[in-house]
């Protein structure tokens, strides 16, 4: 058995492919083709329904796969086909390199080496480092403003999203995408991230010649794109995707756990903590019915409090306490509405009279919501603050 296995030899054993969606790039497609076919001859050339002279030059390599879309469809469903013709010829992995001549073949064994380093699925995006020289300075605020929605859609904190040199898991990619243009790289590797897949960088070179370099971009209709898709993205991942991790974590964990890992050794500050917990109370007692651990995972995340704190506390609002709560929120409401109804404890309480005094309840409630996570915030600060002292 081959000790030193040659490149060639491990791009076999791993089933990995390159594809190269092109589209008018006459001018650099042949440079990427010869430069990928030194590494591999596993190669997927998409044609985009090019206009220039790309048909003729493709028609010089008959022994790599093609694919030619009579029309332009746009970058991602180009990478989609590419995608697809990957599968179905068995395989695993695809390195996708654009055709403009900015990425650099060499770069090869970077990706190579990081799959082979992973000790998980793992999808890989080149990092260009968009700070040196000649970067335009529209892309290096583009990437950063894709870098915060991907951080934020996903917790991952990355340097360079918009990367067309990637390396893609094809077997845990989503069975279905819903864009075709340029936004499909943002999509593609948020859903991927969405599926456990973890998401990195590695650094490749990259080369800006405006003499060669041709861009299909199109700034105000593709960010226009880009932004509704993480418009989208961002309310499933509130809705959805946040309380759906969350759950996953909190299931899989007792309760002694729970107070050790998430209580007393979290790393998030006393004051955090104590703001977490007064925020699951608030949530907990205020009206927001059915809607409670939605509201608190989401308020947790944007405020990046702990979001099993918060979880924790907001439910205050267990069966048993239910009618204790409706009765505190009645009360605490007769002191703001005049002349409202006016209840003892021992009487039955239904919600027949909470929708006949919906008003004086709903303040009621908000009220004692405020006071009660004003209270338990500051009880648990100065309980955690003790039992420091007493650890000490």
């Amino acid at each position: 058995m081959n000790a030193n296995p040659s490149l060639s030899e491990r791009i076999e054993k791993h089933k990995l492919c390159v594809i190269i969606p092109t589209y008018n790039n006459h001018k650099t497609l042949r440079r990427v083709i010869d430069g990928v076919l030194n590494y591999t001859q596993n190669c997927i050339v998409v044609n985009d329904g090019s206009t220039d002279t790309t048909k003729e030059i493709l028609s010089s390599y008959p022994n790599i796969i093609q694919i030619h879309i009579a029309k332009n469809q746009g970058k991602g469903n180009a990478l989609r086909e590419g995608f697809r013709k990957a599968k179905e010829l068995g395989y695993r992995y695809a390195i996708t390199i654009d055709s403009d001549g900015q990425h650099f073949p060499s770069d090869i064994p970077v990706f190579l080496d990081n799959l082979e380093n992973s000790e998980k699925e793992v999808l890989l995006i080149g990092n260009r480092n968009m700070n040196q020289d000649g970067i335009p300075k529209k892309s290096s605020f583009g990437n950063k403003f894709s870098n915060f929605w991907f951080w934020f859609e996903t917790g991952i904190e990355l340097e360079d999203t918009q990367s067309g040199y990637r390396l893609y898991p094809l077997e845990s990619l989503p069975q279905r995408f819903f864009t075709k243009k340029f936004e499909f790289e943002i999509e593609v590797i948020v859903r991927t991230a969405w599926n456990g897949v973890e998401v990195k960088n590695v650094p490749i070179n990259i080369l800006y010649d405006p003499n060669e370099r041709v861009t299909h971009f199109r700034p105000f209709k593709d960010f226009t794109r880009i932004s509704i898709l993480n418009t989208i993205l961002v309310i499933i991942t509130l809705l959805y995707i946040k309380p759906r991790d969350f759950f996953r974590s909190f299931k899989k964990k007792s309760i002694t756990a729970f107070v050790r890992e998430d209580i007393l050794a979290s790393s998030d500050s006393y004051t955090i903590k104590a703001l977490s917990i007064g925020l699951g109370v608030f949530v907990g007692i205020a009206p927001f019915w059915g809607f409670q651990t939605l509201i608190v995972i989401s308020l947790a995340v944007l405020l990046r409090w702990n979001k099993a704190l918060a979880f924790a506390f907001s439910n205050v609002s267990i069966p048993p306490m239910i009618p204790f709560i409706i009765y505190g929120s009645l009360q605490t409401g007769a002191f703001f509405v005049g002349d409202e109804a006016q209840f003892t404890l021992g009487s039955p309480i239904t919600m027949e009279h909470v929708k006949a005094h919906i008003i004086q309840y709903v303040i009621g409630s908000f009220v004692l919501a405020t006071v009660m996570a004003i209270l338990f915030g500051v009880g648990s600060y100065l309980l955690l603050s003790l039992s420091k002292k007493s650890r000490t």
